[in-house]
């Protein structure tokens, strides 16, 4: 009877507090940009990253890039080595140098492009992926420097080149070095055409800036995915500068499709299968 009574008397305290008491934990559900509809992360990363309601792509690094499209364990980086400098000795509210440190301690790169010879579904081919959770996946002048010499190699070897681009432009820590490498990597395309070589580009979001104005736009055939961004400046500058409404979707992929300059939209879950199927018919 004695027991019943405290039993009755010290209700179970239901709002545990303790550490013991189970938590949800963070960052476990996201909500998407597009829809606006939660979704459980997991199952958005094991699609690919793509929203399962309304196909969302979301933006990825370049390391998930390389997995997404690469053979496994069949991609070998190349020029890892180079290492950006600071010539210009550039400082705004930050020191470009000390801007560098951080980028490259939070990513676990040293630039913002990920280089190399890879397999795509057996078919050898150069890979150039720009990263933009490195500083937006701005051009600078090492990573100028890297596609350079990738698209040299792709030349002296015969390889069908694909580079993969998400850019915020040229890096304005770097001024007129950035803007040179729009004029370097373009010569290098076009020695690679000469050379009878196959460029594949895939334009992501956001392809803008310097990049869109450069290698981005050159290939022999461009891909993009549902939905992205590009264009060289963004759509509200140019609202802002020529004071004029713009037409639904303007630089978007399906648009750009319309305009004749994309030549197929490209879901991530097909883009795999296409890159190799372009190379297959060029006879690579």
């Amino acid at each position: 009877m004695t027991t019943l009574q405290t039993s009755i008397a010290a209700p179970k305290n239901w709002a545990d507090t303790s550490p013991r008491a189970n938590k949800v934990p963070e960052g476990l559900w996201l909500r998407c940009p597009a829809c606006s509809g939660m979704i459980y992360r997991k199952q958005m990363e094991a699609n690919k990253h793509v929203c399962p309601e309304c196909e969302h792509h979301f933006r990825i690094s370049a390391a998930e890039r390389v997995r997404q499209l690469a053979d496994d364990g069949s991609f070998e980086p190349m020029f890892d080595h180079l290492t950006t400098v600071d010539p210009l000795n550039f400082v705004d509210l930050k020191a470009y140098k000390d801007r560098l440190a951080a980028e490259q301690e939070k990513t676990g790169q040293r630039e913002g492009v990920q280089t190399g010879r890879v397999f795509i579904k057996g078919r050898p081919a150069m890979l150039c992926c720009l990263d933009l959770t490195f500083f937006m996946g701005t051009l600078s002048s090492v990573v100028g420097e890297k596609i350079t010499r990738s698209i040299e190699h792709a030349t002296e070897h015969d390889l069908p080149l694909v580079i993969v681009s998400c850019s915020g432009g040229a890096r304005m820590q770097e001024s007129g070095l950035s803007l040179m490498q729009m004029a370097k990597t373009s010569a290098a395309l076009a020695r690679f055409d000469s050379a009878a070589g196959l460029f594949i580009s895939v334009l992501t979001d956001p392809t803008t800036g310097g990049v869109s104005a450069s290698f981005a736009m050159l290939g022999d055939v461009i891909f993009a995915e549902p939905r992205a961004l590009i264009g060289f400046a963004g759509p509200r500058v140019i609202q802002q500068t020529i004071r004029q409404e713009l037409p639904e979707g303007f630089q978007t992929s399906e648009f750009l499709l319309n305009a004749g300059m994309v030549d197929r939209v490209v879901h991530r879950h097909e883009l795999r299968n296409e890159i190799a199927r372009v190379i297959d018919y060029a006879g690579k």
